[in-house]
């Protein structure tokens, strides 16, 4: 009788069982999507973890014998046991930080390369006893526990943790954060489907009830219906979950491709357990969302059940003053629609906020980015380099073969230059008096200026550049050229003004005393007793053209720039010279990315035979920086329209599925002489108002938080108004505003073909 019943109902309540069905496709297919890509970005961490620092949970560091380490293999616990032959001890406390770890005690540091020849790595079968078993197997070969190591992020992707593990990892724990949440925002959007769906039948229900149905029987009845509802919507959004998972990886693999160094390509893959994992988070949504309805309905009493009418109405009457200002009667009724319907709209009205606010945020975000990333970085390196290349552990012998790249064809110049660190020490008589008038060293930090007893030990960086580019230098700044001395950069940044984007800069040292200095006393950096004077040739506003930028964090260091061969005579006093040298290339004018790809390649065949080199292409950096921006702008932008679905589904849910209890309410007002043309007004002005709430409520703080990121990157407002985002953000107001649209159309198609004489006449109609 039941399964009679169910059946002939949902073949005449098209309406209802449309919108019960799509609110159970969307919900497989946000839950799907959001499983297959967290579950491949877990996968893909883990990946580059077991590639960058190995796949061992635990490492004995110290004397292991071929006997101990079958020992250890015999352990219970242990998967597998291997000499470690890798060069390394430790792995770092947090992911990229190339520091020694601490053993876990934090008795005695490991440093990378201590003890490799004497370690063991260990594999275990269940990694919730890694930090139990690992001492006891330490103890077992005679090693202290103080000397195991532990892979704590590739652990942390286990969610197996540490007290010690101080580093955040929250990766695994943000995906089930984030699954919690959008299964409670769809369980919402989905009860309200069944609930309407199971509302309109109350009467029916009472009736059944009088004649002897039990509560169970209505229960039970009730989530059959649902189950044959959602078996096929959840099953096809599902599948198509995963392949838009697929899909957005396979994106994410093109955007990135070659622009990311090191970066190894994503793999797509599904575990049984997660498509079995996200069915399961499906149904019990789903479940969950037919229950609670369920619930309600099979406890009300026969008298309750046959009394309800279940319309939409308001407990206290409310006027809209607002809607009905602007459209009449037709804003009142709708209004007073609204406000019927409140608490079914929260989750719509809620998500299609958040939805604009993040969307907005977003394109504000990425502008300003983009503005910033273009001025202090591309722009303003245009004209000093196209091409940098970086020479791992080069000699002195590097600075010669700048003098073959300048002779390759398609160069206009080239530089080659090395850092070093240094130290120096200013007295108050050097300082000038601009320095002095915006506090001197009253504003260093303490990490960087150090008070001494004749003054302040600042910060010297040595740039070694090779000699004919320190010659050109020497005339660009208006110097006789020579290789005995150094030029040094007498500027300082006023630290008293915040705008880094327009920053003052001031004379660092007095300008009566710069032809009387004839020499410059460098300390080595952390044995300040050991010096190396040299002589100054110059103190210059103008610097090199490299791409450097120089006080950016210390604002007080004094930049010194001295040619290689000056170098080598003292670089055994001030040492901290770094083993890596930079050579700047410059090309023709107006090269393009053909052009710079083809030398490129021939500067790596140059050097790749005798050096380790990377190289960067400024037009091919452009690019890559362009796409990574747009595939980052690509991911954000669908969350935004994932989370603005979530509204726009329980929209849809809610319009399409009040169609019958409309009808009544609309056959009242037409019996009262209102025609359809103003009922079809008052939904357009109901459409209206739920989508434009959402959007006037997060403009004025979306615009408030766009003026404070303004604020802290000096953008002037006229600049970003330029380049705002204005298109995409209005065109995700138009699709907000045309999907709740069309949810109200299609509503309002099926509300106008009433018949006055038969809903008022038909007792069912509810």
């Amino acid at each position: 009788m039941w399964r009679d019943y169910s059946s002939g109902l949902l073949k005449n309540n098209h309406t209802s069982v449309l919108s019960v069905r799509v609110s159970a496709f969307i919900s497989a297919l946000l839950l799907s999507l959001l499983c297959g890509l967290f579950y491949n970005m877990w996968k893909y961490e883990v990946e580059r973890i077991e590639r960058e620092e190995g796949g061992w949970h635990s490492r004995l560091i110290g004397e292991i014998s071929d006997k101990d380490l079958e020992a250890i293999k015999n352990f219970g616990n242990v998967k597998d046991a291997v000499r470690n032959e890798s060069g390394k001890a430790g792995i770092s406390t947090d992911i990229g930080d190339a520091e020694a770890l601490t053993d876990i005690e934090g008795a005695e540091a490991l440093t990378v390369n201590e003890g490799a020849e004497n370690s063991a790595d260990l594999y275990f079968y269940d990694l919730r006893n890694v930090f139990s078993d690992t001492p006891r197997i330490a103890e077992l070969v005679g090693i202290s526990p103080e000397k195991a190591v532990y892979n704590y992020p590739l652990l942390a992707m286990y969610l197996i943790r540490d007290s010690r593990d101080t580093a955040p990892r929250l990766v695994f724990p943000m995906f089930i954060i984030i699954m919690a949440m959008a299964s409670m925002s769809l369980v919402v959007i989905i009860h309200n489907a069944f609930a309407v769906s199971m509302n309109v039948r109350v009467r029916q229900f009472g009736i059944f009830s009088s004649i002897g149905a039990t509560p169970r029987q209505i229960r039970t009845c009730l989530l059959q219906e649902a189950a044959a509802l959602c078996a096929v919507p959840v099953i096809a959004g599902n599948l198509l979950g995963i392949a838009g998972a697929m899909g957005l990886l396979h994106m994410t693999n093109v955007l990135l491709a070659g622009g990311v160094a090191g970066r190894h390509k994503a793999v797509f893959g599904v575990h049984p357990l997660v498509l079995a994992g996200a069915l399961g988070v499906t149904v019990v949504t789903i479940w969950i969302s037919a229950w609670l309805p369920a619930k309600k309905l099979s406890r009300l009493t026969p008298l309750e059940a046959i009394r309800s009418t279940d319309e939409l109405q308001l407990k206290r009457r409310k006027n809209s003053p607002i809607l009905a200002r602007l459209f009449g009667v037709e804003g009142e009724l709708a209004g007073n629609a609204l406000k019927a319907q409140k608490k079914a709209l929260r989750t719509a009205s809620f998500s299609l906020a958040l939805a604009f606010m993040a969307y907005t945020m977003m394109q504000c975000f990425f502008s300003l980015s983009g503005i910033s990333t273009r001025e202090t970085y591309f722009e303003r390196y245009q004209n000093v380099w196209d091409i940098m290349v970086t020479v791992k552990d080069a000699g002195a012998d590097i600075f010669e073969e700048t003098k073959a790249i300048r002779n390759l064809a398609g160069v206009k110049d080239a530089a080659a230059y090395q850092k070093a660190s240094a130290k120096r020490i200013i007295t108050e008589e050097e300082m000038s008096e601009d320095m002095k008038a915006f506090g001197g060293f009253s504003h260093a930090s303490g990490e960087f200026v150090t008070k001494v007893d004749s003054g302040w030990l600042v910060n010297a960086p040595i740039l070694v550049m090779d000699d004919e580019s320190f010659l050109d230098y020497c005339k660009q700044i208006g110097i006789a050229p020579r290789l005995d001395g150094a030029v040094i950069r007498n500027q300082i940044r006023d630290v008293t003004n915040p705008d880094f984007r327009h920053p003052d800069f001031l004379p660092y040292l007095k300008q009566d005393d710069l032809e009387k200095e004839s020499a410059s006393i460098l300390r080595q950096s952390g044995n300040e007793q050991v010096t190396a004077e040299i002589p100054v040739l110059s103190y210059a506003e103008e610097v090199p053209a490299l791409r450097e930028e120089y006080a950016t964090l210390d604002y007080y260091e004094l930049v010194h720039f001295i040619p290689v061969s000056l170098w080598e005579e003292i670089k055994g006093q001030t040492g901290g010279g770094e083993s890596d040298v930079y050579i700047r290339v410059l090309g023709k004018e107006n090269a393009a990315l053909e052009e710079l790809n083809a030398l490129q390649d021939q500067i790596e065949q140059l050097l790749s035979r005798k050096y380790t080199v990377e190289c960067e292409n400024r037009i091919q950096e452009y690019e890559t920086s362009r796409i990574q921006i747009w595939g980052m702008m690509t991911f954000f932008g669908a969350l935004c329209v994932l989370l603005a679905l979530i509204g726009i589904g329980n929209i849809f849910s809610n319009t399409l599925g009040f169609v019958r209890q409309r009808k009544r309410e609309f056959a009242r007002y037409m019996s009262i002489g209102l025609t359809p043309e103003e009922l079809r007004k008052m939904f357009c002005i109901e459409a209206l108002a739920i989508a434009g709430r959402p959007i006037l409520i997060t403009l004025p703080p979306a615009v408030l938080v766009a003026g404070y990121m303004l604020k802290l990157s000096y953008v002037e407002v006229g600049e970003f108004l330029a380049e705002a985002p204005l298109m995409p953000i209005t065109a995700f107001m138009l699709a907000i505003l045309g999907a709740v649209g069309l949810a109200y159309f299609l509503a309002w198609r099926n509300v106008r073909r009433i018949s006055l004489a038969e809903v008022l006449r038909d007792d069912t109609m509810m």
